[in-house]
């Protein structure tokens, strides 16, 4: 991989604004911290709904802040119809999704500022892309969170109408770019998403774990990937 190496495509939530952990996790996480008594799966269900309902009706250039906030509004709702307790229409929605919002947007922020460099080196080395399954605004959030200029291509699966785990989504990245799944990685935290969509691509493929995670799974036996990273910053030590 070293020597053929030539191009790397990454998945964007939960790949480039956090170590591994996808939106959901974190949204379920800061919600159980402000007292939601919601058991994972009914928040999935919530979620989905409240992601499904925004897809394609973003305006394109809503920002990371403004999507977050849609979300979160969205997700209120949901929850609402869903948790007639303290998580429901009788509590401070709107005070608790602030909270909730501005957690996840710092938390997002720290990961980009940790991140960016590591990208701008690699952008010196390697054609970069993200392929990421988005709303349609994709463009400008990586605007507004100071990445746009490190990649060659932004890939939004509303926008080319194709979903990880289709490898179609990852073939306009590489059409794009010119480049060869045999010469392409791609990075990200899914298996079922990104793993999978990569190796019907014809890609090699990076698995993010969390790191406790990955402390507790190390033993156990692993999917074919080619790699698996704590961090970002792993990259460094893998492709040098």
């Amino acid at each position: 991989m070293k020597a053929r190496l030539q191009t790397l495509l990454f998945d964007f939530g939960g790949t480039l604004d956090a170590n591994g952990v996808a939106w959901k996790e974190r949204f379920y996480a800061f919600y159980r911290a402000e007292g939601l008594e919601m058991t994972a799966d009914a928040f999935q269900s919530s979620f989905f709904a409240a992601d499904d309902s925004l897809v394609g009706n973003l305006p394109p250039a809503t920002d990371l802040t403004g999507t977050v906030h849609a979300l979160v509004a969205n997700l209120e709702v949901e929850l609402a119809r869903r948790s007639p307790g303290p998580g429901g229409p009788c509590m401070a929605r709107g005070t608790r999704s602030a909270r909730v919002a501005s957690r996840f947007l710092s938390e997002a922020s720290v990961a980009f500022a940790r991140n960016r460099p590591i990208l701008k080196e690699l952008s010196e080395r390697y054609r970069l892309g993200i392929v990421s399954n988005f709303y349609g605004n994709l463009d400008a959030v990586c605007q507004g969170v100071g990445l746009a200029s490190l990649f060659s291509v932004l890939v939004d699966s509303y926008l080319v109408g194709a979903e990880k785990p289709d490898p179609a989504i990852f073939r306009v990245a590489l059409d794009t770019l010119g480049a060869a799944p045999e010469t392409t990685v791609h990075v990200g935290d899914s298996l079922r998403r990104d793993r999978e969509g990569a190796l019907r691509a014809g890609m090699k493929f990076i698995w993010l774990m969390p790191q406790g995670v990955w402390a507790a799974e190390r033993e156990r036996p692993k999917p074919p990937v080619e790699h698996v990273i704590a961090e970002l910053g792993d990259l460094m030590r893998i492709l040098k």
